[in-house]
């Protein structure tokens, strides 16, 4: 029994010693850039606390990348992304959604388009 206590003691000393992996001493584990002559680039890199960020795209004309890290609740979160001429595309699960566009509100879109459709 005392050998057991002791072994216990001993574990969570070592686990109390062992280096926080959170954000404030987090580490870039890779990390990759290249720029090419006609103004194409890519970079990637990740972290030891888990963030990954990778973008790749045409400089000053488009873009596509993504950037996954872990939210404050434990829950993994992933966004991909598009640049263009049309502005940014962010996508994922976790960004907040618009509520839909209520019945009557359409109908009266349909109205409007069909009153417009004739007049013209």
């Amino acid at each position: 029994m005392m050998k057991l206590i002791v072994s216990i003691a001993t574990l969570v000393t070592l686990v109390a010693a062992a280096p926080a992996l959170d954000d404030a001493n987090a580490q870039i584990l890779t990390q990759e850039n290249v720029l090419e002559a006609d103004g194409k680039y890519g970079w990637k890199f990740s972290t030891s606390n888990g963030i990954q960020q990778e973008e790749s795209g045409q400089g000053g004309v488009a873009v596509q990348g993504s950037a996954s890290w872990v939210g404050d609740d434990g829950v993994p979160i992933v966004l991909t992304y598009t640049a263009d001429e049309n502005g940014y595309h962010p996508q994922g699960v976790h960004l907040p959604t618009p509520p839909p566009i209520p019945d009557y509100i359409l109908r009266a879109l349909r109205y409007i388009e069909a009153r417009n459709a004739q007049n013209v």
